[in-house]
């Protein structure tokens, strides 16, 4: 269980690397599934796993799902006003089923302004999780996939008190102090031991089911990978849209 714990808390570090970008070893393996670290790796040639948004549109899509209509990388000079409520709800409509967040604007009004601006520009439609690590998270929004995409701009730390990371809860991934942009990602388990730097600006309210689909997506190591372990999804797994419920 500690070797998990320092997989994981590495992996944790290189949150922060990925959304600035990252290359390393080049090996490949398929992935482990929950908190295992030592399995007998099934090579999977470099050329086979994506390093970037055109890689993933060139592979099967998760779940059986038909593959949306591509995505469009926008940019901005800044988030619009999205007059976003303390009721706001938004849902990710993704190739293994719907998966809601409720929107926490008290602790993150920069933040959640800016997502929900986002997603109702359409920029999150048809982007894929280009980062899974079973036992601790998917990451998302970046719509080249490549690990260093942004909208343009950057948001300001709205970070918690404490370290209240737990299964289900969604943060900003970031390159350093006040650089989040649009990647975000979801805990799919409990993280007490990550640290306080990543602003959490909502939580999973319905749709673990489909987490739990979505960490046992096959997984490969690319070239950009950052993590001790595979991390890049071998089968698309798209945002078809977000939906904005206030």
């Amino acid at each position: 269980m500690r070797t998990s714990r320092i997989v994981l808390f590495a992996a944790a570090l290189a949150v922060i690397v990925a959304a600035c970008g990252s290359d390393s070893s080049t090996t490949t393996s398929t992935a482990t599934s929950g908190n295992t670290t030592d399995t007998t790796p099934t090579t999977v040639a470099l050329n086979t796993v994506p390093s970037d948004y055109v890689g993933y549109l060139h592979q099967p899509t998760a779940c059986g799902a038909d593959q949306p209509a591509p995505a469009t990388d926008m940019k901005f000079d800044a988030p619009g006003d999205a007059a976003v409520t303390a009721d706001t709800v938004v849902t990710l409509n993704t190739s293994c089923g719907p998966i809601e967040i409720a929107l926490d604007a008290t602790a993150a009004p920069e933040t959640v302004n800016s997502f929900v601006f986002l997603a109702e520009e359409g920029y999150f439609d048809g982007t894929v999780s280009h980062r899974i690590i079973p036992g601790f998270m998917m990451q998302a929004g970046d719509p080249t996939a490549t690990g260093i995409g942004g909208p343009g701009y950057t948001l300001p730390d709205e970070l918690p008190e404490t370290a209240d990371y737990r299964r289900g809860v969604v943060a900003m991934a970031n390159a350093g102090p006040n650089s989040a942009g649009s990647q975000f990602f979801i805990l799919f388990g409990d993280a007490d031991w990550l640290p306080p730097q990543y602003s959490i600006f909502g939580e999973v309210t319905t749709g673990f089911e489909v987490l739990d689909q979505i960490a046992e997506i096959p997984l490969g190591r690319g070239a950009r990978s950052a993590d001790p372990s595979p991390s890049t999804p071998l089968e698309s797994l798209y945002i078809e849209s977000v939906t904005v419920s206030r």
